[in-house]
């Protein structure tokens, strides 16, 4: 079993090593792009102008509506397809093939975004008015004001909110095996169709996400506290 699992010249380690560092940057990048995303539609929501906030509404009911798996599918067949049709615009011919590693974090990234943006919005709302009102008094700029007084309170309001979400990124970030990418269920699934040992491997695979998971963990919780050390001596929420 130890051979299996080691890094000889059968051992299925290095796949595995090199599986979890995808399925970690691939979860990254799609959590990268679902916080641009979603402070979009956050802004959208927040908006004055009626048609922007349907349109931010519109974007959340369609990507958390429709399935992940579905949507992942859209994208990559779909994808290709868009691509190619564009490129024979400007002159190129034959298929074009969209990097299935780019398609699954844009993917994740969008359906993501749904999720960040209500927890943007929520946090921006959190943020104290009266904080404004006096950053406004002292003569600050708008553009100030936006940089030192409420990003940095919407960061720490939605904290918390992110860790899940970032927890969620990572297990959809398994679906991306349908596309070929080798992460960690791709992998998994490889090393146990070759050994045939199904059991030891998706257990491997199990223990690779619990790992990134609880590490995660420990860092949101890190980058919480010290994001609410400013706020501790002025009854601010601990967490």
């Amino acid at each position: 079993m130890m051979a299996l699992l080691g890094f000889g010249e059968n051992g299925w380690g290095p796949l595995i090593v090199s599986a979890a560092c995808t399925t970690l940057l691939l979860s990254l990048a799609a959590l990268v792009v679902g916080a641009v995303v979603g402070s979009g539609v956050a802004a959208a929501k927040l908006s004055p102008v009626k048609l922007m906030r349907v349109a931010g509404e519109g974007y959340s009911v369609v990507f958390r509506g429709i399935p992940e798996l579905l949507i992942l599918y859209l994208f990559y067949f779909g994808g290709s397809g868009v691509v190619t049709w564009a490129g024979h615009l400007f002159g190129a011919s034959g298929f074009i093939e969209v990097p299935p590693f780019l398609i699954g974090a844009l993917a994740i990234g969008l359906i993501s975004g749904s999720y960040q943006g209500e927890v943007f919005r929520a946090a921006r709302l959190a943020v104290s008015h009266g904080d404004i009102e006096a950053a406004q008094a002292m003569g600050m700029l708008p553009w100030c004001i936006r940089r030192r007084i409420v990003a940095p309170q919407i960061i720490r309001y939605a904290l918390p909110a992110m860790s899940n979400i970032w927890q969620m990124t990572l297990k959809d970030s398994a679906l991306i095996s349908v596309t070929g990418v080798v992460e960690l269920m791709r992998a998994s699934q490889v090393a146990a169709g070759s050994t045939h040992h199904y059991f030891t491997f998706y257990l491997v695979g199990g223990g690779c996400y619990l790992v990134l998971t609880v590490l995660s963990n420990s860092a949101f919780k890190r980058a919480e506290q010290r994001m609410g050390r400013g706020w501790q001596g002025h009854g601010a929420a601990q967490y």
